[in-house]
């Protein structure tokens, strides 16, 4: 392979790698993006399902704020976008300089080629040519390359052609991603308009709850003491049920069930098929007065369409059912020296003692005044307490 052949090649190789990398950069790209959008999706099912209810409460502000943090990372996510074309744009334009200058040089060559093969056409200026060599080396070379000149030029010619379309097609790609780059910018424009609607709808929310305190202050007593209920029969349920293992050890009798449990850290199904995290684990402050903190949330409140399922996260077995004020039916299941919990289930599909599978439905979700059904959810490792976003997979 001759100097100019593989010039060529090393160009084109390294025109396919970076269109590769860039394309498997955008495919992450796009995952990210539908998940973002397929979630607002879903909040805003919800919120229409709420204004069918024509209820304006905390559930309804949540989502709003949910939406609104959502929508604020697909922002940046179509700017990343955005840059990633600018930055094709800049390499695809280098790319084509490059194989502009290239494209020159081999012209210029094959002009060279080409006037010498004119000035060498006729077979006697061949013979004087080769006759007025110094010496018989330099004949021999000059006959070498009156011999090879006619393959040289149809060499030269194909590089030409070669090069020349794959400036052609560089310069298709480059007005490909202009398109794409002036498309996500319209995209843009429009996902920041619907933010700046969303924002003046949380504040329009903010205010009419924000006359509201006194009855606010006052739910949140009672939501208070239905939390601080709840806690403690579950420690009790759980404490129970560790104590009667005999030992810390005791509890781990499958040890199998909770190996397993514990590889699928990160990796466990939602407890719904379509749900939003609207109050997460921890210490957390009330939607509308920075002031106040709500009760401490063992788990993870999820909003879900109206007549939604719970499912188990793993399989297990139900060790009981019960019924506490504020959150109607509950159930705990373990799995090995692991427990789930759910709570606010208006109809229950399983009973006390039965063995179950991931995904079983334990029942159905109580529906709110709003429209929509909150699933509470919690996780434990025996007796402590564990934050269930860090164990269900990303959606």
């Amino acid at each position: 392979m001759n100097f100019p052949a593989r010039y060529l090649f090393c160009t084109v190789l390294s025109v396919l790698i970076s269109v590769s990398a860039y394309g498997q950069d955008i495919d992450g790209r796009n995952q990210q993006k539908k998940q973002l959008e397929d979630e607002i999706e879903l909040i805003n099912r919800q919120l229409s399902s709420n204004r069918s209810k024509q209820k304006s409460d905390l559930s309804s502000l949540q989502l709003i704020r949910k939406k609104i943090t959502a929508r604020k990372n697909l922002i940046s996510e179509i700017d990343r976008r955005i840059e990633d074309y600018g930055r094709s744009v800049r390499k695809k334009n280098t790319e084509i300089a490059g194989l502009n200058a290239r494209l020159d040089t081999l012209m210029l060559y094959y002009r060279s080629l080409t006037y010498n093969a004119y000035k060498n056409r006729d077979t006697k200026i061949w013979f004087i040519y080769l006759m007025s060599s110094k010496d018989l080396f330099q004949g021999v070379r000059r006959w070498i390359y009156l011999k090879n000149l006619s393959v040289t030029l149809r060499m030269q010619a194909d590089e030409i052609k070669k090069t020349r379309t794959a400036l052609e097609k560089q310069k298709s790609a480059l007005s490909s991603v202009i398109l794409k780059t002036n498309t996500e910018r319209k995209v843009r424009e429009d996902e920041f308009h619907l933010l700046t609607l969303e924002e003046e709808q949380l504040n329009s929310s903010l205010s009419k709850l924000s006359r509201q305190e006194k009855n606010i202050r006052k739910q949140l007593a009672q939501k208070r003491s239905e939390v601080e209920r709840l806690n403690k029969e579950i420690e009790l349920l759980i404490a129970k049920s560790v104590g009667a293992s005999g030992t810390e050890a005791g509890i781990d009798r499958d040890k199998t069930l909770s190996e397993e449990f514990t590889k699928a850290k990160g990796a466990l199904p939602w407890p719904v098929e379509n749900g939003i995290v609207i109050e997460p684990f921890g210490q957390n402050e009330h939607p509308v007065f920075k002031n106040l903190k709500l009760p401490f949330n063992n788990g993870v409140n999820i909003s879900a369409p109206e007549g939604s399922e719970a499912f188990a996260v793993f399989e297990g077995t139900v060790k009981q059912i019960l019924i506490i004020p504020g959150y109607n039916q509950c159930i705990l299941v373990r799995h090995g020296r692991y427990f789930t919990f759910y709570c606010k289930l208006n109809k229950i599909n399983v009973k006390s003692g039965q063995t179950i599978q991931k995904g079983t439905s334990l029942g159905m979700i109580e529906s709110g005044e709003n429209g929509t059904s909150v699933l509470h959810f919690e996780l434990w490792d025996g007796t402590a307490k564990q934050n269930p976003e860090h164990w269900l997979s990303g959606k």
